[in-house]
């Protein structure tokens, strides 16, 4: 039997594809328990690499052989040795290269949908963290929003259509995982913008993301006006773009809300939270398709593998935008917030620019689901 080596955008569209995947993950338990390769129709097996030193026989009858059969560990040299030790057993299995490392930085680019002059809108799922960041195209300028830190994929896929980055933003100041903003418009001699509020502490120029802001790319105007939309962090920002798309960042999510307290803020930004999606979210046109900066659970992906949902659906079926009480609303939100996410203080110095870990470390600083929701 053959080992064959599967990559993380192989995976990706099993996942968008909804097919069926048996995952042997060689992990220790704590890593596998805390974060793993999720979709609809996985199965799973954790069994530590350390426990099959001494061969495979013992979990022999727990591979199924009417099935894909894929080893992940954290990255891939573990799975390439079991997996070779399940051929020279003969199975015909798997191996993820670059293992949970390479799921962790994987982006797949979806195309959303078309603008009224003839551009597109295009969103990089990072579907190991669930990661959303989007390129704004228009008469060969492109806008990056909420870029990470894989830098090179944005603009290598900017020249692959033949469209020059002219504008970078970021909606708000993120904690959960390193912004590649800055290196993408330092790269392209692109604007970098940002939330002046959430931009306090940052030791390096930024165009002021403020109220009111208009930015035209190519033929399409990203218009910011009037939703300055705090809650999140002070500063939060939603774009809509072409009159057609709501980019509404960490504020609002498909199944969820945002999380007001990664910076140790719960009590005083949850009101902000609440004004924003109550009242200001309200004011705008319900035909608007929301494309959130994040997903948290694998069946917010839409059958193409985008993540998106029009704003009067998302008013009628998620569940934060449907509490009429205040204080049911606040005891909701500080009460159903996860685990911080990891190195998130660190994560936040380094989007501020006071730190700069190396990529290793960046690397390390971002391992783990991502948590950017009330739960």
């Amino acid at each position: 039997m053959s080992v064959i080596m599967m990559t993380a955008k192989e995976v990706t569209q099993r996942v968008f594809d909804k097919k069926e995947l048996f995952i042997l993950d060689v992990r220790n338990e704590d890593a596998f328990q805390d974060w793993k390769i999720e979709g609809q129709n996985f199965e799973y097996l954790n069994i530590p690499y350390f426990d099959l030193l001494d061969g495979v026989e013992d979990i022999l009858h727990q591979i199924p052989i009417n099935q894909e059969v894929l080893v992940v560990c954290a990255k891939e040299g573990s799975s390439i040795m079991v997996a070779e030790m399940l051929s020279d057993a003969g199975r015909d299995v798997s191996y993820l290269q670059g293992g949970m490392k390479a799921w962790s930085e994987y982006l797949e680019p979806v195309k959303v949908g078309d603008l009224k002059d003839g551009g597109a809108i295009y969103q990089f799922v990072r579907i190991g963290k669930g990661c959303l960041s989007y390129m704004v195209v228009s008469n060969g300028e492109a806008a990056i929003i909420d870029s990470t830190r894989m830098a090179d994929v944005y603009t290598a896929f900017a020249d692959g259509i033949g469209a020059k980055i002219t504008n970078v933003f970021d909606t708000h100041l993120h904690a959960d995982h390193i912004s590649g903003g800055r290196t993408i418009a330092a790269r392209t001699n692109a604007t970098y913008w940002l939330p002046p509020k959430d931009a306090t502490e940052v030791i390096f120029e930024y165009q002021p993301l403020e109220d009111g802001n208009s930015v035209t790319i190519g033929n399409t105007t990203i218009n910011i006006e009037a939703l300055y939309s705090p809650g999140h962090t002070i500063g939060s920002t939603s774009f809509v773009v072409d009159e057609k798309y709501l980019l509404s960042g960490d504020i609002l999510f498909i199944d969820s809300i945002g999380r007001p307290d990664l910076a140790g803020l719960a009590e005083d930004w949850v009101g902000d939270l609440r004004e924003t999606l109550y009242k200001r979210y309200r004011e705008l046109s319900e035909e608007l398709i929301v494309l959130p900066a994040h997903f948290m659970i694998i069946e917010e992906l839409n059958d193409d593998g985008s993540v998106a949902k029009k704003l009067g659906t998302l008013f009628a079926e998620n569940h934060g935008l449907n509490i009429t009480d205040e204080e049911e609303f606040r005891n909701m939100v500080t009460g159903n917030l996860p685990p911080q996410p990891n190195a998130y203080q660190e994560i936040r110095e380094t989007n501020m620019g006071k730190i700069t870990p190396d990529e290793e470390q960046r690397r390390e600083m971002e391992i783990g689901p991502n948590r950017c929701a009330v739960r």
